[in-house]
């Protein structure tokens, strides 16, 4: 077992000790995974366990196995896959990013999604059973305690996120955002800012940098859900200055420099200026910020000024 120093997330590496691992398939590996999985959630007195799924493939090998129609299982597959026929309609689903996150930004995220959905609590325990992405074999379980999720090293306190009222607009936006880190636009990296709250009190901290390409059309096709929306984001993500996101999720500007005076922490070592004035927006206003990181595809969430986590997608086709 390897232990991280905050003791909030544990790796486990024993379920295969002393086991042949050449001689064992996907399914029998599987079923010791979610075995010791479902113990480690006794002992530990874990709420959940977290499935994740890449694939239906991954799904059907999961069918037959007794272990994995526990009631305290959770299956977390992408957003962008249907609900495999394999899958009990009375199992709890969790839909995440569908693109290629790390690891831990991938439970993260998790974590974010069974909040809203209620699944868990901002103090729950939870396990999680996972493998690498875009394959069809589980290999890890981690154990996590919300409650002590808080890190320099590892920020992630969902916490503040979830008391406001645009949840839901927050979650839309890092879907995008993920997007734009990993791909960025036509191959190229892309950094921009999100801010999302009160209109009225961003707008009063910010100018107007370049011209607003959003102003003059109504609210109901300005909506962040809509494609052609998202799209359009992603294209204006290659111009100077923030986007401004309302709390119903409505996009009120692009290209909006920020007026906060740039702060300075030990926790923003190493940030830039749109990192710094994105924390600083958070400080003096109600706002969330979501910042993508031009060379590394990181996606920054700030409340109040600090880092409450950071997502990391895996960046494809894109050249610097």
């Amino acid at each position: 077992m390897k232990t991280n120093e905050n003791n909030h997330e544990k790796l486990i590496m024993s379920p295969f000790a002393g086991k042949n691992m050449t001689s064992m398939n996907s399914q029998q590996q599987a079923d010791i995974l979610i075995q010791n999985a479902l113990r480690l959630s006794r002992d530990t007195a874990s709420e959940k366990v977290f499935l994740f799924l890449n694939s239906e493939q991954t799904c059907r090998t999961l069918k037959d196995i007794k272990s994995a129609q526990d009631e305290r299982i959770v299956l977390v597959i992408p957003r962008n896959q249907k609900l495999p026929t394999c899958i009990s309609s009375e199992k709890l689903v969790i839909h995440t990013w569908s693109g290629n996150q790390s690891r831990f930004s991938r439970v993260k995220y998790a974590f974010m999604q069974g909040v809203l959905q209620d699944i868990i609590q901002p103090s729950s325990k939870v396990i999680c059973v996972l493998g690498p992405w875009g394959k069809n074999h589980l290999d890890t379980i981690t154990i996590h305690d919300l409650a002590l999720s808080w890190s320099e090293e590892f920020p992630f306190d969902p916490r503040p996120l979830i008391a406001k009222n645009f949840f839901h607009t927050v979650i839309a936006i890092i879907d995008i955002a993920l997007d734009i880190g990993a791909l960025g636009r036509e191959g190229k990296s892309v950094g921009t800012t999100f801010i999302i709250g009160n209109k009225e009190q961003i707008m009063r901290s910010s100018h107007q940098a370049v011209f607003n390409p959003f102003r003059g059309y109504p609210e109901e096709v300005r909506v962040i859900t809509l494609q052609e929306v998202v799209e359009s984001i992603k294209e204006l993500a290659q111009l100077d200055g923030a986007f401004i996101i309302s709390e119903k999720g409505i996009v009120e500007a692009a290209g909006r420099h920020l007026d906060a005076v740039s702060t300075s922490s030990r926790q923003l070592k190493g940030f830039g200026s749109r990192h710094r004035a994105a924390a600083s927006i958070t400080m003096h206003t109600e706002a969330i910020a979501v910042v993508v990181s031009e060379s590394t595809g990181r996606v920054t969430i700030f409340n109040n000024g600090n880092i409450v986590a950071n997502l990391e997608p895996v960046i494809s086709r894109r050249v610097v």
